[in-house]
């Protein structure tokens, strides 16, 4: 598909260096890291960084975070300027990974945008898959919200922050966190189908995964983002994204 697309790709297991990357890397300009970090760190910069030091025209970084570093702040709006609390380990590892590159971007010189990501939502990626495969529910956890971001906001930012060569660390998300179940009910009703039944929250069942997701209550704001590059969100909230969704799959 990738080379159908015109993409050319590369294995990378993040356990050694990829076979055919060092070359690319060598010859990048502008390099995104989209890669979780391990126990250890960034993958890529632990095992590509000789790689990205070769890279004569090098020129811009980015890397995606999550705003999961942040931590719980029950409900209230925060911004860039909120500390950092994470509440679990994985969030804990992305904190560490955002200043090991600010460290090395600060090395080579050159800009560094970290975008700390909202939950990310797209084609075949979204309530609509849920509901027909059947792993949709509705859990109620009184007061509790997310942000979300469409997977074109997140490519349509990176490449304005590409071009303009930004530099900062931002808040990539959409303008009106909401309720998880709201979002179940509304494709549901465009699909023209019942929603499952509402469960509570202290009810449901989880994995340890999905229940440190519920852990977390906070708006992001996106204020600085927009501000910095002067643009709109595509899909600024989830009513949006999911009629653009739904438009495609009729």
């Amino acid at each position: 598909m990738l080379t159908r697309s015109g993409i050319v790709g590369h294995m990378f297991d993040g356990t050694a260096p990829g076979p055919t990357i060092g070359p690319a890397l060598r010859k990048a300009s502008h390099v995104v890291f989209s890669i979780a970090p391990g126990a250890d760190g960034d993958p890529a910069l632990l095992r590509h960084r000789a790689d990205l030091d070769a890279a004569e025209n090098l020129q811009w970084l980015c890397y995606y975070s999550t705003v999961g570093v942040y931590g719980d702040f029950g409900g209230a709006w925060i911004d860039e300027s909120a500390p950092l609390v994470p509440r679990n380990e994985r969030s804990d590892r992305r904190v560490l990974a955002e200043q090991a590159w600010r460290d090395y971007a600060a090395e080579r010189g050159v800009p560094l945008t970290i975008l700390r990501l909202a939950g990310i939502y797209g084609p075949g990626r979204s309530t609509f898959d849920k509901i027909e495969d059947g792993s949709a529910r509705r859990v109620v956890k009184p007061g509790q919200v997310f942000n979300r971001i469409h997977v074109a906001d997140i490519g349509r930012i990176t490449a304005l922050a590409a071009q303009a060569r930004l530099d900062g660390t931002f808040n990539l998300a959409d303008d009106e966190p909401a309720p998880p179940q709201d979002l179940v009910t509304y494709a549901a009703a465009l699909m023209g189908v019942e929603p499952p039944p509402e469960v509570a929250y202290d009810v449901a069942e989880f994995t340890p995964m999905q229940r440190s997701f519920y852990a977390d209550n906070k708006r992001v704001s996106n204020a600085a983002i927009k501000r910095a590059l002067g643009v709109e969100l595509l899909y600024p909230d989830y009513r949006a994204g999911l009629d653009a969704i739904y438009e495609t799959q009729k």
